[in-house]
């Protein structure tokens, strides 16, 4: 009796055992699939829901510490593109102009005092090396906008606009935004605080604005006036202005600049030409662009570059002429991989021996207190392909060489009927300022009454005096063909403007 009642009451505790344990797994599978569901959800959420459920007072720190920054930088970055807006889309309004309308532009263009805030973030992705967010910036901005329309008749027309909109940033690097990167590297909180979000400049920029050619002409009565204006950023601070040629479709300005660059991989040069026209707005002639990236550190590039209407919008394809400009860009320091022509490992020319400080590093500032005097040999070799200047399909061409600066002209003899002259014949010059100064080299027919302008060259002295000694072959300008190939020797004798400094 004892047995059975054993085997009963083991019985009835092992199935209620195994019914308990089948009722808490039904349960957790329960409790799992309403987890699921959950996570699911929250997986679905956009910003604008996030933004719904969580306050901001219980944002990120990080996205409290950007939105800081961005109040504290917003000033600068008004006037940056404010500058850049107008830059940029007034060239644009120049295409769309009647025989009604004599100008658009910006009377007034400012984004306002208030800054932009991100207001919402969403992680998209992340692995090891690194995460997607997806950030969206409110800007509630009190922007002026003022488009002043000049007609013919003289009157003018005052539009203002209204700007309200709402940016969303979609995959951006946080490491973008200046002073986060210098934070990350360094170890820094994100809440860290920052004096200086400005970017750090990575080299000079030389340029030196020589001349332009067939100029369009934007003067009914006479030529155009033209000056050119330089910048890489499009701030007035760092803008600058050549001097006006008047009533010139060739001219040579023969000016040098310098601009700092912050990143060469990603800044450009650009230069636009303008008609004078006095008191009215100036109208532009054409713009070209360099990208810094096309630069070899260290290296003279000598560039003719094609003028067009507008820099984005390329609708118009007539010719606007080009510009000539010379360029030289030298980093701060090493960089790997780069050949400095600056670095003592290297055999310096004349120009880097008298630039070169006792620290044995580039002095940038002294550049500006060097005369570059010394004597520039020219051998004039031969000419190719030269047009036709008689009847019977020849010309007897001469060459003609001066410095701008310079009063001496030095000239080859004549050689007699022929399209592909050899003279190989050279000519020293005395040069007291070989970086501001030019050398002219005119090709010239010989009549027996006179003579017939066939061509020129114009050439800077920058490659000579950092080479040394060099050949090369040149375009005649103003010619319908023609080639010249010249050979150039320098012999320095530099001086300083303040003769501080022991030859």
């Amino acid at each position: 009796m004892a047995f059975l009642f054993g085997a009963l009451l083991g019985l009835v505790l092992g199935v209620a055992v195994v019914m308990a344990f089948a009722r808490l797994e039904n349960s957790r599978a329960e409790q799992r699939r309403e987890l699921a569901a959950t996570v699911s959800s929250f997986s679905k959420l956009t910003v604008q829901d996030l933004k719904t459920l969580i306050p901001p007072e219980f944002y990120p720190s990080w996205l409290k510490w950007l939105n800081q920054e961005l109040i504290k930088i917003w000033p600068f970055v008004n006037e940056a593109a404010s500058e850049l807006i107008k830059t940029s889309v007034e060239p644009v309004f120049e295409q769309y102009k009647s025989f009604i309308l004599a100008s658009i532009h910006f009377s007034k263009l400012t984004l306002g005092t208030v800054a932009p805030q991100f207001t919402g973030v969403q992680l998209l992705d992340s692995d090891s090396a690194g995460i997607i967010m997806e950030l969206e910036m409110q800007w509630d901005g009190n922007p002026n906008i003022v488009l002043d329309i000049q007609t013919t008749l003289g009157i003018s027309l005052p539009v203002q606009s209204k700007v309200d909109f709402t940016l969303k940033v979609v995959g951006g690097e946080m490491t973008a935004i200046p002073g986060i990167s210098d934070a990350i590297e360094s170890g820094d909180t994100m809440p860290a605080m920052f004096s200086d979000l400005e970017l750090k400049p990575v080299g000079l920029l030389e340029v030196k604005l020589v001349e332009a050619r067939d100029l369009k002409n934007k003067d009914l009565v006479g030529k155009s006036d033209p000056f050119a204006v330089l910048y890489i950023r499009p701030l007035s601070a760092k803008t600058k202005k050549s001097k006006t040629i008047n009533n010139d479709l060739n001219p040579i300005w023969n000016e040098h600049y310098e601009f700092v660059v912050e990143d060469s991989s990603t800044q450009h040069l650009t230069v636009k030409i303008y008609d004078d026209e006095g008191l009215q707005p100036s109208e532009i002639i054409g713009c070209a662009r360099v990208e810094l990236a096309g630069l070899q550190p260290g290296k003279v590039k000598d560039a003719w570059l094609e003028l067009v209407k507008d820099l984005e919008i390329q609708r118009d394809k007539k010719p606007r002429g080009q510009v000539h400009l010379e360029l030289l860009y030298y980093p701060f320091g090493k960089q790997e991989g780069v050949s400095n022509p600056f670095a003592s490992q290297i055999q310096l020319t004349s120009l880097e021996k008298v630039l070169k400080t006792e620290s044995n590093g580039f002095d940038v500032n002294q550049r500006k207190n060097v005369i570059m005097r010394g004597v520039l040999s020219v051998t004039v070799i031969s000419a190719e392909d030269l047009p036709a200047m008689d009847v019977m399909g020849k010309a007897d061409p001469f060459v003609v060489l001066y410095l701008k600066k310079g009063e001496t002209k030095k000239k080859t003899r004549v050689v007699t009927e022929t399209l592909n002259p050899i003279w190989n014949q050279t000519f020293d010059f005395v040069v007291e300022d070989a970086l501001h100064d030019l050398l002219m080299v005119e090709v010239w027919d010989h009549d027996t009454f006179g003579k017939d302008y066939i061509g020129r060259c114009i050439l800077t002295l920058t490659r000579v005096i950092l080479e040394g000694e060099f050949q090369d072959t040149y375009v005649l300008q103003g010619a319908k063909s023609g080639k010249l190939n010249l050979h150039f020797k320098w012999t320095p004798q530099p001086i300083y403007r303040d003769h501080e400094r022991d030859q």
